[in-house]
């Protein structure tokens, strides 16, 4: 078993991993999995396998911590494709922004999130920066342009959800969204669009006048 793992470690080093035959990944993800039960998963296809839970994995006869090292690896490259379908979106207009934070719409939590762009107004970075209730002094510009800063952004388009799927603007949201705009000429770094998004729809502030 331990000869096997060093060869086919080599194996993958030597061919490099986009040629080394799944049955051998799944060998090196669990660490001690033996050729048979890896050649068993590997022959359910590789997106089947990327569905199943941790017990379903398990029903192949592995332990539970080697079919959470499975599951884990997955879950980590579904981020990573998320991540670079969104570092290539462009956002041309409100129901781009729309798009671009769809994924905060069901939170039952107050998500406030903040997309950079670059100078053709590219996704750079998508970061979570608040949860919470949206208040001024919770949203500080600060922490908004010092990631801005930071990832060289030319401009930056800003969204959080309303769980009561109610997206008419609050005083609170006004008011943060004139900080940030007034901020974001000050130091040349400018905010594009704030939508407010819930189940029921979104609201672009920008197309309400407010950017």
């Amino acid at each position: 078993m331990k000869e096997f793992n060093v060869n086919i470690r080599e194996e993958m080093t030597f061919y490099g991993v986009e040629n080394t035959p799944l049955q051998h990944l799944l060998s090196i993800i669990t660490g001690n999995l033996d050729s048979g039960i890896s050649g068993n998963l590997a022959g359910i296809g590789i997106r089947r396998l990327a569905e199943m839970s941790e017990y379903e994995i398990m029903d192949f006869g592995i332990s539970k911590k080697a079919a959470q090292r499975i599951v884990a690896s997955f879950g980590l490259i579904g981020h990573y494709l998320k991540t670079k379908d969104e570092e290539q979106f462009v956002v041309r207009s409100p129901e781009d922004c729309s798009k671009l934070f769809d994924d905060i719409k069901w939170k039952q939590q107050e998500h406030f999130v903040v997309a950079y762009l670059d100078t053709k107004n590219k996704v750079i970075s998508k970061k979570t920066l608040f949860i919470g209730t949206l208040n001024a002094s919770i949203v500080h510009p600060r922490d908004v342009f010092r990631e801005a800063v930071r990832l060289n952004a030319a401009s930056f388009v800003c969204s959080h959800n309303h769980p009561s799927s109610d997206t008419r603007p609050s005083r609170e949201d006004i008011e943060v969204t004139k900080r940030l705009a007034d901020a974001g000429k000050m130091v040349g770094i400018e905010l594009l669009d704030h939508i407010i998004i819930g189940s029921s729809g979104y609201v672009s502030l920008k197309e309400k006048g407010y950017v």
